[in-house]
């Protein structure tokens, strides 16, 4: 049970008040101003049911994994770190093949297997706990071979068996450690409008993607123009950085690692466009598995304050090589409310003591660099942005069970000009999106603890409500609940 018995008192509490959402501090050079006051409007407290809402029952979860499509995808709807992972270990149970079609270490994905046991991966695909699943790295990937090769040492270190069941494209750009150490040059240029990164070096390297000059897997089978290509890339950021030593001898170095690296990845290396469009002949299931999320999609997120690929439904086509009419049902990853690592804007971020009661409540630390995350408000205007974008099937609200000590829950419902015009969709522009007003609805709270509950007629009346509100407003189903870490927490809706 999370502990947020503090917050009991409303008109003390800066977490529970809308009064208390003042001017923002210690925000980027670009988000400096006022926050501008709230609008709040109450809804009824009595819960109405949704026409979307289906009781659960003990076949409710295989009734709908089952009805998945043959290619489905699992993606996210916020900022990232919404508990894709935990979703998508669950469904690869009935699934052939898990993929990644992009970003890279900087996508941190906790799990649990049947023991209990955490596992924390960032780039082998969460399907791998699950024996019988292939899972795949695609061509939109940029893999870091040394956190790769840790990753699966860790995991076999711990009985699960990896041989012959992670392949990595042959099309997917090498990312060295140079690459991490100018993420961290360039951050430190930027000042105070650092953009945020994981320092995990994706930038760069699909910087060298993009400008055609970037070292793929498959070139790891030529090694006698392998030192060339490396050469010109260390070389390159010798000239852009002072202070980035480079010689011969770091040349040989490197080419000498790189040359056992390729020894020991030539088993995993594979045509993976070829292997998951002759899967999809076959008839063999396939789940798409997302890093990040939309709201930090190169076009369509908070702009610069992004990551440098498509975590929308675009790049699951251009990450794996499979044509659009392949792809079915989209399940959107949404937490009960909403966090992001990071800079940016953040229009229903809880400032000061609320934010961090939540934040411990929800555990809410970076999987990948254990960097607090920022809290608020399920931010209702950004999701809707979000589903249309991507076209959700269905949703996956995790984390319900962390807003159970809470007297009130807020809802961000709608977005407004600050002479109260109506805005229809989520600002392109940064200076937009910081002036923008933010309407709140205030829905009562459960004030019990939900982590053992399976059966979503089991779950507190004022829970439900909560629920069919945000199906309501955003218009797609929640099917899935998470009430907790580990497998079993999950209802089926």
């Amino acid at each position: 049970m999370n502990n947020l018995s503090s917050l009991r008192a409303l008109d003390s509490s800066p977490l529970a008040s809308p009064r208390s959402f003042g001017p923002h501090h210690h925000r980027p050079i670009l988000l400096q101003r006022l926050r501008n006051a709230v609008v709040c409007s109450v809804k009824p407290s009595i819960a109405t049911p949704s026409p979307l809402s289906v009781d659960g029952s003990p076949n409710q979860g295989i009734n709908r994994i089952e009805s998945l499509t043959q290619v489905s995808g699992v993606l996210g709807c916020q900022w990232g770190d919404e508990g894709k992972g935990k979703l998508v270990d669950i469904l690869a149970q009935h699934f052939d093949i898990v993929a990644r079609c992009q970003g890279g270490a900087n996508a941190g994905h906790t799990i649990y297997n049947a023991e209990g046991k955490k596992f924390a991966l960032h780039l082998v695909p969460s399907g791998i706990l699950n024996e019988e699943t292939l899972c795949v790295i695609g061509n939109g990937v940029v893999v870091h071979l040394p956190g790769l090769f840790k990753e699966i040492d860790g995991l076999q270190s711990n009985g699960v068996s990896c041989k012959g069941r992670i392949l990595v494209s042959d099309r997917a750009h090498l990312l060295f450690d140079f690459h991490q150490v100018v993420d961290g040059l360039r951050e430190s240029e930027l000042a105070k409008s650092f953009i945020g990164t994981t320092k995990r070096g994706i930038g760069p390297c699909y910087s060298n993607k993009v400008i055609r000059n970037g070292i793929r897997v498959s070139d790891l089978r030529h090694m006698d123009t392998f030192p060339q290509k490396l050469d010109l890339l260390l070389s390159d950021v010798a000239s852009r950085f002072r202070g980035f030593e480079y010689g011969p001898h770091v040349l040989k170095e490197e080419v000498e690692k790189y040359k056992r690296f390729a020894e020991r990845l030539e088993p995993f290396i594979a045509d993976t466009v070829l292997v998951v469009n002759e899967a999809i002949s076959e008839k063999k299931n396939i789940l798409v598995e997302g890093g990040q999320a939309t709201m930090l999609d190169i076009d369509f997120g908070t702009y610069p304050f992004v990551t440098s690929s498509s975590p929308s439904a675009g790049g699951i086509c251009t990450g794996l090589g499979i044509a659009p009419r392949v792809l079915g049902d989209l399940v959107g990853v949404v937490k009960a409310y909403t966090t992001r690592v990071g800079s940016g804007p953040f229009p229903t971020e809880i400032l000061g003591h609320g934010g961090d009661l939540l934040r411990f409540a929800g555990q809410e630390f970076g999987t990948t660099t254990g960097r607090p995350r920022r809290c608020g408000w399920l931010d209702i205007a950004a999701l809707k942005y979000c589903c249309q974008i991507n076209g959700f099937s269905s949703l996956n609200l995790t984390k319900l069970d962390v807003l159970s000590d809470l007297p009130e829950i807020q809802l961000g419902v709608a977005y407004k000009q600050i002479d109260g015009t109506p805005i229809k969709t989520f600002p392109a522009d940064l200076r937009d999106l910081e002036q923008l007003k933010v309407e709140y609805e205030v829905l009562p709270g459960w004030k019990t603890d939900i982590s053992s509950v399976r059966n979503y007629s089991d779950l507190p009346k004022a829970a439900r409500q909560y629920v069919e509100r945000i199906e309501e407003l955003v218009g797609v189903p929640v099917h899935y609940i998470g009430v907790g870490p580990g497998r079993d927490a999950l209802i089926y809706k």
